[in-house]
């Protein structure tokens, strides 16, 4: 296997390496050329009314999205459950793998991540979803890189409406999967449901390059409840993008909260423990809360 450096923007095989070419073209540079912003303002133009209209809530997904030679190169670095340290989340409602520090993963991973937070895929998902002012996260705030292990899995769910740092509200999800070969009987689904938690309306098989993307709503319930059934050398790999705005209709509008579980027919969900902090701020008026946040700063 060749080994790599990135020098100056692009990636060129190290000295000694068989095949060395100073020309070689970095597997991502196709995300930022015109072709691919052309393609973007074109399905997001064809797709928006559908994407809108679509039940449970606004949502679609795209197979093949990223260009290949991206997606490719970015399963190719896709790092193991030991290879970094990952945030592990073990509860009864959610059992997955987490890591949102996007400046130290490997490059075509972070190029990627960095292109979901560009202008153009800002301007495709303005059109797509019709929100004006999409504001992406730095931060990449529960984004990043997620992986599910064989029984692992996430309950229905709505997410939490508020980026705390950025005081912004949370508007839509993009989330990119990268499992070659996946089949129906390993699970993973990402499904949808509707409003009164009756049933699943749609579900979506995580195969390679597919991206689904959702509007966040206090009634986008969503998740992949069914522990996961891969076999144990496989995992689920995704990477996800959070958007925002200042401000959301009237009618969207809600108190600030975090990621809020949703029982399904015929089970009983265990919340999480809510944090102290949490439970302080919910019983302090915020004038005090405030007041005390200046004077700890």
């Amino acid at each position: 296997m060749l080994q790599v450096s990135e020098i100056e923007g692009r990636l060129v095989t190290a000295p000694g390496s068989a095949g060395s070419s100073s020309t070689a073209k970095s597997p991502t540079e196709e995300l930022f050329g015109d072709a691919f912003s052309r393609k973007l303002e074109a399905l997001a133009a064809e797709k928006a009314e559908e994407y809108q209209n679509n039940k449970p809530f606004s949502h679609i997904y795209f197979d093949d999205f990223l260009p290949l030679a991206a997606a490719e190169a970015a399963l190719s670095e896709f790092p193991e459950p030991r290879e970094i340290t990952w945030q592990e989340f073990d509860r009864p409602t959610e059992k997955k793998l987490a890591f949102d520090f996007v400046e130290k993963l490997p490059p075509s991973i972070r190029e990627v991540l960095f292109f979901l937070n560009s202008r153009p895929m800002i301007q495709f998902l303005e059109v797509l979803t019709g929100i004006d002012g999409v504001i992406p996260d730095p931060y990449y705030i529960g984004g990043g890189l997620h992986q599910i292990k064989p029984g692992g899995k996430l309950e229905v769910h709505v997410d939490f409406n508020r980026h705390r740092k950025l005081q912004l509200d949370r508007r839509i999800n993009v989330l990119i999967y990268l499992n070659k070969n996946w089949s129906e009987e390993y699970g993973g689904h990402f499904e949808l449901w509707n409003r009164d938690m009756s049933a699943a309306e749609r579900k979506i098989l995580p195969v390679f390059n597919r991206c689904a993307i959702f509007s966040t709503t206090e009634f986008s319930y969503h998740g992949h409840p069914t522990p996961l059934a891969c076999p144990p050398d496989r995992t689920r790999k995704s990477m996800a993008t959070y958007y925002y705005s200042n401000g959301r209709p009237d009618e969207q509008v809600a108190d600030e909260h975090t990621t809020v579980f949703k029982a399904r027919p015929g089970t009983k969900l265990e919340e999480p423990r809510t944090p102290v902090k949490d439970i302080l701020r919910s019983l302090t008026p915020p004038v005090i809360w405030n007041g005390l946040k200046s004077l700890r700063k």
